[in-house]
């Protein structure tokens, strides 16, 4: 009864470790893009570059927080709502161009480089919507686009846009996968001995 009860945790543990591997590996080469509204921003562990500048899309403004992506990028426009129902405060625009144009609100004055003093004039046909998750003190949104909606590359998995709060430097996968894999060691040391 014993050998099979460490059988089954071996398979569990290595079941385990494979999902988790398949998880951060994502799609080859694919990563994900993290911004926020004060200038932070990454490319998987990349920083990504950015400028106050007009924003050339309908409706820009003459002054937003705008980053460089090292890829083109469907266009169109992601409204950020708070809550289930919510206001949209925040807009994400992606302008085609491999720019990515982050207008936040100056309700309660104005505290970040994103924020503006009105959403832009007017929307891309392409849009979406999404809720933001979290409190006054970190608030954000994720956003996996598919085919065809703005933002779209083969080489991004996902967006994070982080509306209060900072973005911070996300850990390469390798440092996952070898913490992953030093737990599963530990775990079967632990049931050989025992």
């Amino acid at each position: 009864m014993q050998r099979g009860k460490k059988r089954g945790y071996r398979a569990a543990i290595v079941v385990l470790g494979l999902l988790l591997l398949a998880f951060l590996s994502g799609p080859a080469g694919a990563a994900i893009v993290t911004v926020d509204e004060n200038g932070n921003g990454f490319f998987g562990n990349q920083p990504l570059q950015w400028a106050m500048q007009p924003d050339p899309g309908p409706g820009g403004l003459q002054s937003v927080l705008t980053y460089f992506l090292p890829f083109t990028g469907v266009q169109g426009d992601m409204q950020l709502m708070e809550g289930a129902g919510g206001t949209v405060y925040d807009i994400v625009r992606f302008n085609g161009n491999g720019t990515l144009c982050f207008y936040s609100d100056n309700v309660g004055g104005s505290d970040a480089l994103a924020d503006t003093s009105s959403p832009p004039g007017s929307l891309y046909a392409a849009r979406g919507l999404i809720t933001e998750l979290g409190s006054e003190t970190f608030n954000f949104a994720t956003y996996s686009p598919f085919q065809g909606d703005p933002g779209y590359d083969p080489s991004v998995t996902s967006y994070k846009f982080i509306s209060d709060g900072t973005a911070v430097v996300p850990l390469p996968p390798s440092v996952l996968l070898m913490g992953a894999g030093l737990l599963g060691l530990a775990s079967w040391r632990k049931l050989r001995r025992g």
